[in-house]
């Protein structure tokens, strides 16, 4: 089986058990991650983090723009073509719906200098214990990690999207944490915690 066809069996099926798993235990779960990622001394040193506003079937990140968008600069992706811009998050009130997803976004100018950025929160269709991610196939993130390269790169999941295996080709970027309610791999692919 080609790369391409592998990534899209690997999305159905990832897709398929979010859809079979209780919306209660997706919150359960984001909750966990999300208290994970605060307790981390690499989000606690960080003071200018690109998160991301989570789809209805992605690990929320809620919590942490509420909790931290006032102590520290927070950032969000919005979609422009074929590419994210990076805009800073000033709460739900400056936020409006994204046409293609639906995902509210951030109103503001875009950031004109992305090197204060220290900390990248990214959401994946899968992982595995390399650190490999499969995104959902519209290479937006790749671009901004290829922009940030040597910026620490934390991938949140829940437990089911750790697979065995992600077919990486030699453009992708890998993680250098994953996050799940259960484990986190650092960039040796050891559990953290």
């Amino acid at each position: 089986m080609d790369t391409t066809s592998e990534k899209k069996k690997i999305r159905k099926l990832i897709r398929e058990q979010k859809k079979r798993t209780p919306k209660d235990e997706l919150k359960r779960q984001s909750r966990l991650i999300q208290e994970k990622l605060m307790a981390l001394p690499e989000f606690q040193n960080a003071g200018h983090i690109l998160l991301y506003n989570a789809l209805p079937d992605e690990v929320d990140t809620k919590d942490i723009l509420t909790r931290w968008y006032e102590k520290k600069k927070l950032y969000l992706p919005v979609i422009k073509g074929d590419d994210l811009e990076i805009v800073p998050y000033e709460g739900e009130e400056r936020m409006v719906a994204e046409k293609i997803y639906g995902i509210p976004e951030p109103i503001g100018k875009k950031l004109q200098d992305e090197s204060p950025i220290d900390l990248i929160v990214i959401p994946g269709m899968a992982f595995d214990s390399r650190n490999n991610r499969l995104g959902r196939g519209k290479g937006y993130y790749d671009r901004i990690l290829k922009r940030l390269p040597d910026v620490p790169k934390i991938g949140l999941a829940f437990d089911f999207q750790m697979i065995e295996q992600v077919p990486a080709e030699p453009h992708d970027v890998k993680m250098d944490m994953i996050l799940t309610p259960s484990v986190a791999k650092n960039n040796a692919g050891n559990d953290t915690f």
